[in-house]
């Protein structure tokens, strides 16, 4: 049977490859986003479908709708855009969470969250595993992301408690794909562009850290596994690919992959960058039936094809100006 479903932040990279999924799936989708970091190009092809709706709108500030589910992905997720407004980011996490949470209660609409591997802060405990609290610092530089999304669990769980929400928490980590922002400043995007460009790929650090990449399809699957589950399972769920390789071994991937020419070089770490980074995805495959089936040469070839297309297009504009 077909839902109305509200995604925030559905204009964005994650949120519009599930805007697109659920109305394949015969739903209706309100995509709700301010277009801070989200962009009209990303859903431009779902406008003429009758089941879609755009709308935009802050979730900071209050909104009313009559819906089966809320999908709350609005947040600026890399490093550059949600330091960029370090207030308005934990605003976002907070009083957005909070009106969502409230417009949730008010439907008896079920509520998943968009959680982050980042809760898990520079982790002591590898791989990070749900029942790990984590490593944050409360007052560094990212601590506007960190922070405002541990909270948002905070407040689902009490909400959940206290008011007997439906409530649903996924963590999510690193993840690529087509619809990435070629300037928000992820290590995927990042490489990807300085390759397809020749120019010098930026590592910041020594490349020893870590991170684990999952396609942004696997990702989706288990967002609506999660949110569709009917046995009382509401998370928090680690949801990421376990195949864990280091920054270094990731910018020799992308170049041999691209055919560049392009040079490593090294830039000083920034602050509270973590060090580690690749989830225990045991209690989502117990509670969901979910593994990522993408691999990562697969998923990064047409990641690759995006950014090479995206690049000749502004290129073409840039000389029609």
């Amino acid at each position: 049977m077909s839902k109305r479903i509200l995604i925030t932040g559905g204009a964005g990279f994650i949120g519009s490859h599930l805007c697109e999924r659920l109305l394949n799936e015969n739903n209706d989708v309100i995509c709700l986003d301010n277009f801070f970091t989200g962009s009209k190009d990303n859903i431009r092809h779902l406008m003429s479908n009758d089941h879609f709706e755009l709308v935009r709108h802050d979730i900071t500030k209050e909104y009313y709708a009559e819906v089966d589910q809320i999908y709350n992905l609005a947040c600026p997720a890399s490093p550059p855009h949600y330091q960029y407004n370090a207030i308005k980011t934990i605003k976002t996490s907070v009083l957005g969470v909070t009106n969502m949470l409230g417009l949730a209660k008010r439907c008896k609409a079920r509520i998943l969250q968009a959680s982050t591997s980042e809760v898990y802060g520079d982790p002591h405990v590898h791989p990070q595993v749900e029942s790990y609290w984590g490593n944050v610092n409360p007052i560094g530089i990212r601590s506007c992301y960190d922070e405002g999304k541990r909270c948002a669990e905070t407040l689902m769980m009490d909400y959940h408690r206290q008011n007997n929400v439906d409530t649903r928490i996924i963590r999510i980590f690193n993840t690529y794909g087509p619809n990435m922002d070629p300037n928000d400043g992820r290590v995927v995007s990042n490489f990807i562009v300085q390759a397809l460009k020749g120019e010098d790929i930026t590592i910041y650090g020594d490349g020893s850290q870590t991170r684990s990449f999952c396609y942004v399809s696997d990702l989706v699957d288990g967002m609506i596994r999660m949110m569709n589950n009917e046995q009382g399972f509401i998370g928090p769920v680690n949801l990421g690919n376990p195949s864990e390789r280091t920054i270094l071994d990731f910018a020799k991937l992308i170049i041999e992959m691209t055919n560049s020419n392009s040079k490593i070089v090294y830039k000083p770490l920034p602050g509270d960058d973590p060090t580690q980074r690749k989830p225990d995805i045991t209690l989502a495959n117990k509670e969901l039936g979910w593994v990522p089936k993408v691999d990562i040469r697969e998923g990064l070839n047409k990641t690759i094809e995006y950014f090479a297309t995206k690049i000749q297009k502004d290129e073409k504009i840039l000389v029609n100006v």
